[in-house]
């Protein structure tokens, strides 16, 4: 960017015309004019939408169609963070993260997806939850999002009341109990990539500044 481009941004910034407390997403569908699906899989659809944007002209956009999903971000009575492990074919990676699915089920309401997740995934059930965040995974690209949950108040689930069976990836998932803070440390100096992981790890020690006290109940409706 050049000398001159920079100034005239920083102009702009300094300028706005926003009130900050305007700052807040909302819904908005511009025109599309026509639409394909040229790859139709079994989870995903890739899409191409042209869209009218705000000049008059159209643009074509490709981006990922998802059924969307859950994740769950468990913390026990020492304040420790469950994460697994699981091995990720695309990044060619073991990534820690926390226990998360797809919205698979027609119907189902979220918290009993994250309830379900979190005992297939970590052998726990909770008896207290609320939403920690809604997050849009990469919105340029897709159209999937996470509602991610708080669980607290971690019980075992008795051996032989969980019927589920892990496999592929799922049968090598290992667990780890993380301090929350320590937890947001690892994510800081980048040993935690996932993003789901990360923004709830970051999103619980924010909120547990005041005790999760500012937090939505988990049936909090989705924007």
């Amino acid at each position: 960017m050049s000398r001159q481009r920079t100034a005239s941004a920083r102009a702009t910034v300094t300028r706005g015309d926003t009130a900050a407390e305007d700052v807040r997403d909302r819904p908005e569908a511009w025109e599309v004019v026509a639409s394909a699906e040229p790859v139709r899989l079994n989870i995903l659809t890739l899409r191409t939408d042209e869209v009218r944007m705000p000049e008059g002209d159209t643009a074509r956009r490709d981006y990922v169609r998802h059924p969307g999903s859950v994740g769950v971000l468990a913390i026990d009575d020492d304040q420790r963070v469950l994460l697994i492990r699981q091995y990720r074919h695309p990044v060619r990676s073991l990534l820690w993260e926390i226990p998360a699915g797809l919205r698979d089920i027609p119907g189902e309401p979220l918290l009993d997806c994250a309830r379900r997740e979190l005992a297939e995934e970590t052998g726990h059930r909770a008896d207290t939850w609320h939403l920690l965040l809604d997050l849009l995974v990469s919105p340029g690209a897709s159209d999937e999002r996470i509602r991610i949950f708080l669980a607290r108040g971690l019980m075992p689930i008795p051996e032989g009341e969980l019927d589920y069976v892990r496999r592929h990836e799922e049968a090598d998932i290992r667990l780890a109990a993380v301090p929350l803070a320590e937890a947001a440390g690892k994510v800081l100096s980048g040993m935690i990539h996932n993003s789901s992981a990360v923004a709830g790890i970051l999103a619980a020690y924010a909120a547990s500044a005041d005790g999760f006290a500012s937090l939505r109940p988990a049936d909090a409706p989705e924007a």
